[in-house]
């Protein structure tokens, strides 16, 4: 059935609500704290000095002796990390195959912000029709576009024929002012009770929403994640990008859902009790991982989030290695924004434990760990070039290549995945996230340096359309 009548344009000026601020311990906590540090420093110190004397140095000796402890720990934390995620993985995949569905079909409302995508709006809009889901609508929110964007997107204003039923698409034409205020217009202007947010250069699988709603029938939930999947598949950079996704984002979110504490909510697809985010003070533009800082927000206020495996969006991936790292160094950046802007929670697990926990997490994740493992894969080119160590090479590159050889059958085994994936893992860890370390530890060094950084936008080469 077409309708000529159109949704007017809308323009929305988003103000968000202020963010609860927490009360500073009071000075007696403080003076206890500096007695307590005070009081280990002076043993600290004790035993440096009574020990020192002692000790009988020799540089060749502690070179090697440092070696050996640098090594035992770094490997120690890396299969403890490594294991404790796939355990918590599998023990989530297995409570997931025998989670009962429901019947439970809210009314959901999905927001498309767009910026130059005339490419593929129109393709991401015509895959929406196609979703195995009667009850929602379409909500497409031009935030300033530049090319013909905003002509594409008023050709699709109206009553659409969905594979279920009709289904209403409304257009909001907007000044820029970036995603996370295209978000929030489009969620201020939706009645539903629960909001998929997603990319305008995604496109959804048919059976995305059905399986993802299910889970808002316990009311502590106050968000799902969804699975992102990469679409523009075939060369080398994209595969294994393709295989990260697989295996170093969505094992963690299996391994985080677990507890129901997923720690980002991925932008091409992300389910929201609209309750929920009015809570949290709706996105901000105060950071460049809008998505990170709203999940911690929504955790802080005690709701639960949950992944949903088979609630899948296909995106572009960057097909160039500077498109890569500008991506990353996007990402990298922001998380850490997010961390600094919520870092009351870091240091008072009063407040909310969770959240506290995961942004620890967070932390090492983004902080910690890509020092450590550039330093440790230096650290063995300099034993090997400098004492000899040349087998150490071999064996470090080996044990680590089989480690993630096994961890990639089991993640494209659990997905249903392309089994030509696995054998990327043999360069995933040392070339392909070495590059992403690299990335990750200039970006955190600039964004402590306060060096200023600007929204990237990644160039489309319409995949998603050729693909379909």
């Amino acid at each position: 059935m077409e309708l000529s009548q159109k949704v007017k344009k809308a323009i929305f000026t988003i103000k968000n609500k202020k963010e609860h601020r927490y009360d500073e311990q009071s000075s007696g906590k403080y003076l206890k704290r500096i007695l307590i540090s005070g009081l280990l420093s002076l043993i600290l110190l004790y035993i440096i000095i009574y020990t020192l004397p002692q000790t009988v140095l020799d540089v060749s000796s502690l070179l090697e002796y440092t070696t050996i402890v640098a090594l035992v720990i770094f490997l120690f934390v890396l299969v403890f990390r490594y294991f404790a995620i796939l355990i918590m993985a599998y023990l989530y995949i297995n409570q997931y195959t025998y989670k009962p569905t429901t019947g439970f079909f809210p009314f959901v409302s999905i927001i498309v912000p767009v910026y130059n995508e005339g490419v593929v709006v129109a393709d991401s809009v015509k895959s929406l029709l196609d979703l195995n889901y009667s009850n929602y609508e379409i909500i497409i929110v031009n935030d300033g576009s530049k090319d013909n964007t905003q002509e594409v997107a008023e050709a699709l204003v109206g009553y659409q024929k969905g594979r279920l039923s009709d289904v209403k698409v409304s257009l909001i034409n907007k000044p820029n002012g970036g995603k996370a205020q295209a978000l929030n217009a489009g969620i201020k202007y939706s009645n539903a009770e629960i909001v998929l947010c997603m990319d305008g250069d995604s496109q959804l699988s048919p059976d995305s929403i059905k399986l993802a709603v299910r889970h808002f029938s316990n009311p502590e939930i106050g968000a799902v994640a969804g699975n992102v999947k990469v679409i523009n598949r075939g060369k080398l950079l994209t595969d294994l990008q393709a295989l990260e996704y697989i295996e170093g984002l969505n094992m963690a979110r299996s391994a985080q859902s677990f507890i129901n504490l997923v720690n980002i909510i991925p932008g091409p697809i992300g389910l929201f009790r609209k309750k929920a985010i009015e809570e949290a003070g709706f996105y901000s533009s105060d950071t460049f991982a809008e998505d990170a800082d709203l999940t911690l927000k929504v955790l802080a206020n005690g709701w639960k989030i949950y992944y949903e495996p088979n609630s899948i969006s296909y995106t572009e991936a960057p097909e160039r290695l500077h498109q890569l790292l500008k991506q990353r160094y996007r990402w990298t950046r922001g998380i850490i924004q997010s961390i600094r802007k919520h870092k009351k929670l870091m240091v008072n697990p009063t407040i909310n434990f969770g959240d506290t926990f995961i942004m620890w997490t967070m932390a090492y994740e983004a902080l910690i760990w890509p020092v450590m493992n550039l330093a440790a894969n230096l650290f063995f080119i300099v034993a090997a070039i400098f004492f000899g160590f040349t087998s150490l090479i071999f064996f470090w590159w080996a044990g680590l290549a089989l480690l993630d050889l096994v961890t990639a059958l089991y993640c494209v085994a659990v997905e249903k995945e392309e089994f030509r994936l696995v054998p990327y893992s043999l360069i995933y860890r040392m070339v392909f996230i070495l590059i992403i370390d690299v990335s990750k530890v200039m970006s955190t060094i600039e964004e402590f340096l306060g060096i200023r950084m600007s929204w990237g936008k990644l160039e489309r080469v319409g995949a998603l359309r050729s693909q379909n």
